[in-house]
C-alpha cells in the first residue's frame, strides 16, 4: 500500500508525462488531437506553481493568499502553430466561483511553455465588452492582453 502523497505525486507527474507524449505522437500520426489538454494543463499548473488541486468541481485547484482561498480555473491550449494568433481557449464557466484564470500554453510536444494569469473582473469586463453571443470564448491573443 502506498502512502498518499510523495507516491501518487511521482504517479501523477509520471502519467502526465506519458499523456503528453502519447498526445504528441498521435497528433504526428495522425495529424489529429487527444483531448489531453485540459488535464496536462491542469497538473502542470497546480505542480508549476504549487497550487492545491480542488476536490469538487467548483474550480481546478486553489491556493491561499492572505489568509483568504484563491479559487482558480485553469485553460489549456496547444500552440502547434505559432502564426495562429486567433487560437481559441475553453469557454470561461462563469457560473463557477472561481476568483482568477490560468491560460497554460503547450508547445506541439505538450510542454508547457507559458501559463497567463487573469482576475475574474478582468475577464468579465473584457468579455461584456464583446458580443453577448460568445458566452465565455476569447482568443489566446485576447487572454494575453
Amino acid at each position: 500500500m502506498t502512502n498518499g502523497t510523495s507516491d501518487s505525486a511521482y504517479s501523477m507527474q509520471k502519467l502526465t508525462d506519458e499523456a503528453r507524449r502519447l498526445a504528441a505522437d498521435y497528433r504526428r500520426a495522425t495529424g489529429k488531437t487527444l483531448p489531453l489538454s485540459p488535464e496536462i494543463a491542469t497538473n502542470d499548473a497546480i505542480r508549476l506553481l504549487h497550487l492545491t488541486q480542488a476536490d469538487d468541481d467548483t474550480c481546478d485547484a486553489f491556493y491561499e493568499a492572505d489568509g483568504e482561498p484563491r479559487k482558480v480555473q485553469v485553460k489549456g491550449r496547444v500552440v502547434f502553430d505559432q502564426g495562429k494568433a486567433a487560437s481559441r481557449i475553453g469557454q470561461l464557466k462563469f457560473e463557477k466561483p472561481w476568483d482568477e484564470t490560468l491560460l497554460v500554453l503547450m508547445d506541439e510536444n505538450y510542454e508547457t511553455s507559458e501559463i497567463y494569469k487573469a482576475e475574474r473582473k478582468k475577464m468579465e469586463s473584457v468579455l461584456a465588452e464583446k458580443s453577448p453571443n460568445k458566452r465565455g470564448a476569447m482568443t489566446v491573443n485576447q487572454f494575453k492582453a
